[in-house]
């Protein structure tokens, strides 16, 4: 069984509902941590889950709201004995130790080690026997990666587009995938009124628009701005223009079975 919890659905200003976007993908007992803000440990117990069972964390990129929570995650395991893969690009990486550095938790004392996994554009590698990772470059900053993850024995594919704005590789690598969760920061009109934001993140119209074209089996869309207000329901209609296929807005604690 192959199951998603999201940790937080919310952009880089956490809001009241939702905090920064953060989730995990359970396999069986296997347990997989996509991305690294704040207040780990307790936001996984709140979904009845053992923090220990995180085996692999991947990094999308080193914004703030994607990394700050690392330190504090090993700090509260530093007892444990245990091994945590820590996978994202060569930029991600070198950050990742300094940080970790910098609170000494990569010291002998400390139980739970860290491996580090420098990852190139178009890298595949095996998290799990039945879970294969491929990892591709997408613009947003200069250590940003997207993360395709074929489950082999369910025969099912998804896409974390993570922080990024409209990307055609993004979606044709998306060609017919059965999940794609990606970023629709805000409604299109935030983006005719900031048009910077267009070279970082994306709109839900566009989002529906090129997801469509994709042929995308199942959208999900995330990462939504906590600095400004709009209610989801405008999300779900400027998406519903453009997608047919199904469409999953989540909220932060909810769980969804693939």
């Amino acid at each position: 069984m192959i199951e998603l919890s999201f940790l937080g659905t919310g952009g880089s200003v956490a809001s009241e509902e939702r905090d920064n976007t953060s989730l995990l993908i359970g396999l069986d007992q296997k347990i997989i941590l996509v991305d690294c803000p704040g207040s780990l440990i307790q936001k996984i117990k709140r979904l009845s889950l053992d923090p220990l069972a995180v085996s692999a964390i991947l990094v999308t990129h080193i914004h703030p709201d994607h990394i700050y929570g690392l330190p504090s995650f090993i700090h509260s395991l530093m007892l444990e004995e245990g091994l945590v893969h820590l996978f994202g690009s060569e930029e991600t990486i070198r950050f990742c130790r300094r940080l970790l550095d910098l609170f000494e938790l990569q010291e002998k004392e400390i139980k739970m080690k860290i491996d580090f996994v420098p990852l190139g554009d178009g890298q595949e590698f095996e998290i799990f026997p039945e879970l294969i990772v491929t990892s591709f470059r997408v613009p947003h900053s200069l250590s940003s990666l997207a993360f395709h993850f074929l489950f082999e024995e369910e025969k099912k594919g998804l896409i974390y587009s993570g922080d990024t704005p409209p990307h055609p590789p993004l979606f044709k690598k998306a060609r017919e995938i059965d999940y794609l969760i990606h970023d629709s920061s805000a409604p299109a009109r935030f983006f005719k009124q900031y048009p910077s934001l267009m070279t970082m993140h994306t709109h839900s119209l566009e989002l529906g628009k090129l997801s469509q074209e994709a042929g995308v089996k199942c959208l999900i869309p995330c990462h939504f701005f906590g600095e400004v207000e709009f209610p989801l329901s405008e999300i779900e209609e400027e998406i519903r223009k453009n997608f047919k296929g199904r469409l999953i807005i989540p909220k932060d604690f909810e769980k969804i079975r693939l």
